[in-house]
């Protein structure tokens, strides 16, 4: 008995290690072609639909199609409109596990073929190094482990089948404990593919009847569920809409089945006695699991368009709680395209904090301290979360290209810090500069004023690369002019040298402050600039459904 055992929970831990195999090894395979393919999602529900369905079928991993769908929501490069439609495709294209396990495992002799695959797989994965051959490597030997975990588990269903069977409950009570088995096998092993495969070997070996193993796979599809909702848990509005959105599709998909199980599963097997086909027991379930994933998009179809104003209004964001990352999603570092996205669009919202601060730096009014504090404080909370969320990013294989993507971020990331040591250094001086504000001393009130009017231009929006460089040229020149200003009217004694000095530090401060920021706004813009050509270069241009449009991502 221990033996039966060991081969069942072996080939279950093979089959499960195969699939992560299998779907990591085709992410890293495949590049930016996923990111270039939700990225088309852009117009009708039909398009939707197949992107999500075609995208999971191929890389086999439902949960990297959500991911990048809360990335494209959150760049606003994907509606949620459209997104809800990525996801129920997703959903669909889940489907193709069980036609693989069912068509090909279960009818197939792969236990020649299972450790070739896993030999050449570990081959092409050593001798790959970082090239697309050793992702490819990954994908074929997770193939064979997959399979290779069919092949025990088959062993395993096959010697218990003559001395133990599960227990089984007739009618409506029996096929709500399988379907929360189901479930349950899914939340524990975090893997709708891996109870549906259980559900068809068991089927395949007498273990359980058609009816009951459909209730398993039903349940399979709701367990699902929780990883979205776990994953969503102090994340952004944006993907705790994704998560609801998933739930609730998958929720009424489970009812609707649940309640055509007793005639769905007759019938599909009437059918396939009809045409003949004699092996019917994986085919019925595979059958069954597309289905039931088709009728459930063909309920919430009308339902959508009420459904997306819906998820808009829950999950507000809270925008008096300024220092609180709005991108930085967790469940975008197995992406890292999309977690370089996430963080450039973190740091487009440090840089509206940091543009604030410096301005507040001109103010004469006696409170502006008071009114920059808190954005330095927000300012630092957020550098601070960018950090962690580049130190999570290591974690995972990056490619050469995003890898340098980061660095320009980084690059900025560092501008901005050094953006806030300088407001710290500004905070420490005297505001010997506003003095300068009265008239009492002409010669500096001048250049003073001239200084602050360029200063505010080149903090303020600028429409081209020439208009942001003239007004760049006019500030440097406006401080070189106060700057001898104030060493003339030291010289001259009509102001004190300790307040000349003062001054000069607290000038020069604002000035390097300032090029801190611009350094970063010009990276800023280059390097989001090089993402998003890198997806929409290839993006069609429909705009069916751009009335979607997100309101709480700060802009």
């Amino acid at each position: 008995m221990s033996l039966q055992w060991s081969s069942l929970l072996g080939g279950l831990g093979l089959f499960l290690w195969g699939m992560h195999m299998l779907s990591q090894g085709l992410r890293l395979a495949a590049g930016a072609a996923l990111e270039t393919v939700l990225a088309r999602a852009t117009g009708t529900r039909w398009r939707g639909l197949l992107s999500g369905a075609v995208t999971t079928a191929v890389v086999q991993s439902s949960s990297a199609v959500t991911v990048a769908t809360i990335g494209f929501v959150n760049a606003s490069l994907l509606t949620l409109g459209s997104a809800v439609w990525v996801l129920f495709g997703a959903n669909l294209g889940t489907t193709a596990t069980g036609w693989i396990v069912a068509f090909a495992g279960l009818k197939l002799d792969f236990s020649l073929l299972a450790l070739p695959l896993i030999a050449a797989g570990a081959a092409f994965r050593l001798i790959g190094g970082k090239r697309g051959l050793a992702a490819w490597g990954e994908a074929l030997a997770g193939f064979g482990m997959l399979f290779y975990g069919i092949v025990l588990m088959q062993s395993g269903f096959a010697d218990l089948s003559a001395q133990w069977q599960i227990p089984q409950a007739a009618g409506v009570p029996g096929m709500a404990l399988q379907t929360l088995a189901g479930l349950a096998m899914t939340v524990v092993m975090q893997s709708s593919s891996a109870s549906i495969a259980i559900a068809l070997t068991a089927a395949q070996s007498g273990l359980i009847d058609i009816t009951g193993a459909a209730a398993v796979v039903i349940g399979a599809n709701v367990g699902t569920t929780v990883t979205a909702v776990l994953a969503s848990i102090g994340a952004t509005p944006n993907a705790k809409r994704v998560a609801a959105a998933h739930v609730l599709f998958n929720v009424l998909t489970a009812v609707a089945a649940f309640v055509v199980l007793p005639w769905l599963v007759p019938g599909i097997v009437s059918t396939l006695a009809w045409i003949g086909h004699t092996e019917s027991a994986v085919t019925t379930l595979a059958i069954f699991n597309t289905l039931f994933n088709v009728l459930g998009i063909l309920l919430i179809w009308p339902m959508t368009g009420w459904l997306t104003v819906w998820l808009q209004t829950r999950f507000v964001a809270d925008v008096s709680q300024g220092a609180k990352p709005q991108f930085l999603d967790q469940t975008t570092l197995p992406l890292p395209g999309l977690a370089v996205r996430a963080l450039g669009s973190e740091l487009a919202r440090v840089l509206l904090l940091a543009r604030q601060c410096v301005r507040l730096t001109l103010s004469p009014q006696a409170d502006s301290p008071h009114k920059a504090e808190p954005l330095r404080l927000d300012l630092k909370r957020l550098l601070q979360a960018s950090e962690t969320f580049v130190d999570q990013m290591n974690r995972v294989e990056i490619d050469e290209i995003t890898a340098q993507k980061l660095a320009d971020l980084l690059r900025v990331r560092r501008y901005l810090d050094n953006v806030l040591e300088g407001e710290r250094e500004i905070e420490g001086l005297p505001d010997e500069l506003a003095s300068l504000t009265g008239q009492a001393n002409p010669a500096l009130y001048a250049p003073y004023q001239q200084y602050l009017s360029v200063f505010s231009q080149v903090l303020g929006d600028r429409e081209s690369a020439e208009t942001r460089t003239q007004a760049e040229q006019a500030f440097e020149q406006g401080y070189q002019s106060l700057k001898a200003a104030l060493l003339k009217a030291g010289a001259a004694g009509s102001y004190r040298l300790e307040r000349m000095e003062t001054a000069l530090q607290r000038a020069s401060t604002q000035r390097r402050t300032l090029q801190q920021l611009l350094k970063a706004e010009h990276w800023l813009a280059q390097t989001r600039a090089d993402v998003d050509s890198d997806i929409e270069s290839d993006a069609d241009t429909d705009t069916d459904s751009n009335s979607d449009t997100e309101s709480d991502n700060l802009a």
